[in-house]
This record gives C-alpha cells, structure tokens and sequence, in this order.
C-alpha cells in the first residue's frame, strides 16, 4: 500500500478544501490526468511510458486510498495550524476519499485516462496521492533494482552546491511529493536534507550552518519529521473561480478576494500563471500589491518573471524588499542558485523544488498532472506562460477566454 495516511499530499489541499468548504461547498468539479512526456519508442514502437499495463495495480491502490480516514493525532496535528479552522478539521474527521468519483480505464495506446469527477468538497484531495500512486506503481515495475547508490551521489551533489560559500542564507523547500520516485524514497530525501542542510526551526547543523530546508509541502512528512508545512493555493482555485465568480473578465480578482476573505491576510502567496503574467500584473493592482505577501512563478522564463514583479512594486509605491518571490517551476539546485544570486538582497526569496529533488536517480522521470477541466458544467483552463502546461478541452472556450484576458500570445 503506498499511501497510508490522508496527510501524505500538499498542504495547499488543506487550504484550498477549507475555502471550498466555506465559500463554495456545492460546486461539482472534473479532474483529468494527462503525461505529457510519454513519447513513442522509435524501435517498438509503443509509448515509452506506458501505463495501461499497470491500471489494475493502480486502480488497487486506489481502492486501498479510499479506504482510509483521518487519525486522531493526524486531527491534533492540522488543528494546531494557525490557519486551520475547527469546524474544518471537525469535518475532515468524518471524510474518506470516495471510489465511485474516480475512474481508471487502460487506453489502447498504452497510456491510461483517470477521471475524477463530483463534489469539489469531495475530490479535491485525490490529485496528489494518485498522482504519487501512478509514478510509484511505474517506476517499481520500470525499475525493479533502482540505483539508490546513484540518487545518494546526486543528492550529496546538491547538498554541496548549496553549502557553498555565499549561499548561506539561500533556503529550499521540497515541493516533490506527487512525482516522487518513491515515498521511502521522498522521505530518505528529506531526512538527509534535514540533517546536513538544518531547517527552519533548528539554529543550525553540525557545521554551524543557518538552516536551508525551510520546509516541505507535504503535510505527513511535516508532522512526522518535524519541518515547516508550506502551501497556499493551486491553479485549480483560480481555475474554479471562472465558473464561480460573478464575471469571467474579473475572475482572478474574484479568486483573490475570496482568498483573503477566506484568510484575512494569512497565506499571502499570489499565483501568477493561471492567465499568463501581463494578465496577472493589470488585476494585481495596488491593493493586492499591498494585502498579499508575494507571487509565486511556475511557467515561463523565472529570470523575467522576477524583474517585472519587482518593476510591478516599484511602479505601485510598494518596497519589494518587503515582499516574497517564489519560484517552483522545475528547479534544478543550479537554476535556484542562479536565481537567488539574481535576486538576492532585492526581494525575499523562496524556492520549491519538485521532481528534482524526488525522482533523480538517473531515470526520466514522468511529467504527469491531474487538472481541473470543468466546474459546474462549464469548461476552466489555464493560459500558461508556457503553453505545454495549458490544459483545456474546449478550444471555443480557450480562445473565449484568450479573447476576454486580452491574450494573443504567451506573456
């Protein structure tokens, strides 16, 4: 069984659930999962990534994820959160994932179709775990020996690049868990770190060092090893708010009133790629400027994205000194360092690495995502800065929703 607690996903499920539960407990949503590397073997033939072997492991293991509930101390855990209400922990100790909203169908081109589709209250925690399932049932059946010496290597690779002298006050976040090579792989990953790098909440390592881990996303492994949960929202809230808000032009500033209505300045990370930056940048006005903490990049070029953030405070009488930037979008330690030796000094700094702190042993890993495809009947997508992540099954609707967020072209 390879997810055995309700907690081992990331934490911006929690928060988004708490706003759904509040704000919008009747929307009905569909989620899709999609790979978008599996390729076609020039010898064979077949895709490279093939899944449909594998679809009855899958769909057991997901039997086995709806067969869990919350514990009392995973209960303790979430309500000692500042951010986390009572009446919402007291509903998660009544909820378990349902079979029935989800299905799994093995394709004839050797890839599978995932279809979750009901009550957003009642699905939204499926996109991590299962996508944490799919990529683990591949890579122990791809990988039946995988080279843990070699990860080990990569690892200890990284850690050095960040001990170097200079970056001592760089910190990193693990942001791995839904393409994670394994989950006693993921955890090896983030005791080791722990140990050499030290965390938020230590004053240091063996070394003297300042703590670099500040964290994870990943809401078990935070509670069982002691580190800081980190998360705010996921393109799937703004994504939603096109079919809940009042009007689709206004539906990012809908989504981020609701936000701050939901947490009254607590979790104060914008996100910015759901329309594309320059979309972003004209609804982010003054008053966002000043009531959210930050932005967070996950599409398109890190280095731009950054200095025309910090042009957009400067340009709002807003001191970005003052003001958070993260990046999460496919890091890579050399690429965080570049960046953060970019934008040091001019803004706080916060990195989240996914899949390259999880899944690098040497194998290719999958670039799998479960998305929101429709709220309330009506299709949702995302205009990506970087149009491999745009998802949408209704090209009328896209160019619709291109046409009102006055987008012609990648931002």
């Amino acid at each position: 069984m390879i997810i055995t607690s309700l907690l081992d996903t990331d934490l911006y499920k929690f928060t988004m659930m708490q706003a759904v539960l509040h704000q919008f407990p009747g929307a009905q949503v569909e989620y899709k999962f999609k790979c978008r590397n599996p390729g076609i073997d020039p010898v064979s033939g077949q895709a490279k990534h093939a899944l449909a072997a594998h679809a009855d492991e899958i769909r057991d293991e997901i039997r086995s994820l709806c067969g869990l509930h919350f514990q009392d101390a995973e209960l303790a855990y979430l309500r000692s959160l500042r951010f986390i209400k009572s009446d919402f922990v007291d509903f998660l100790g009544l909820f378990k994932l349902n079979e029935k909203y989800i299905n799994v169908t093995a394709l004839p081109s050797g890839q599978i179709e995932i279809v979750i589709r009901g009550p957003w209250l009642h699905t939204i925690l499926f996109e991590i775990p299962v996508l944490a399932i799919v990529n683990e049932v591949y890579f122990r059946n791809a990988q039946k020996l995988p080279d843990l010496i070699e990860g080990r290597r990569r690892l200890d690779l990284k850690i050095s690049q960040l001990r170097e002298t200079g970056l001592s006050d760089l910190k990193i976040a693990d942001y791995g868990t839904r393409r994670r090579f394994s989950k006693a792989w993921h955890e090896e990953v983030l005791r080791v770190l722990s140990n050499r790098l030290g965390t938020g909440q230590s004053p240091g390592n063996a070394a003297g060092m300042a703590g670099q881990l500040a964290g994870t996303s990943n809401v078990l492994f935070a509670m069982t090893l002691g580190l800081t949960p980190l998360g705010t929202m996921a393109h799937e809230y703004l994504q939603a708010c096109q079919a809940l808000g009042p009007r689709l032009r206004d539906s990012q500033i809908y989504a981020f009133e609701s936000w701050a209505k939901e947490y009254r300045g607590d979790l104060g990370i914008a996100l910015s790629d759901v329309y594309g930056m320059s979309a972003f940048l004209r609804d982010f006005d003054l008053y966002f400027c000043k009531l959210f903490d930050g932005a967070r990049h996950d599409s398109g070029d890190p280095f731009l994205w950054g200095e025309r953030m910090l042009a957009h405070y400067h340009h709002n009488r807003v001191d970005p000194r003052t003001k958070t930037l993260i990046f999460s979008d496919a890091l890579t330690v050399p690429r965080t360092i570049e960046l953060y030796q970019q934008f040091k000094g001019r803004c706080l700094l916060a990195f989240g690495i996914g899949t390259n702190l999880t899944n690098d042993l040497g194998y290719e890993p999958l670039q799998n995502v479960i998305k929101m495809v429709r709220c309330n009947g009506q299709p949702v997508a995302k205009l990506s800065d970087s149009p491999s992540k745009d998802m949408c099954e209704d090209d009328k609707y896209l160019a619709y929703l291109r046409q009102v967020f006055d987008i012609t072209q990648p931002s």
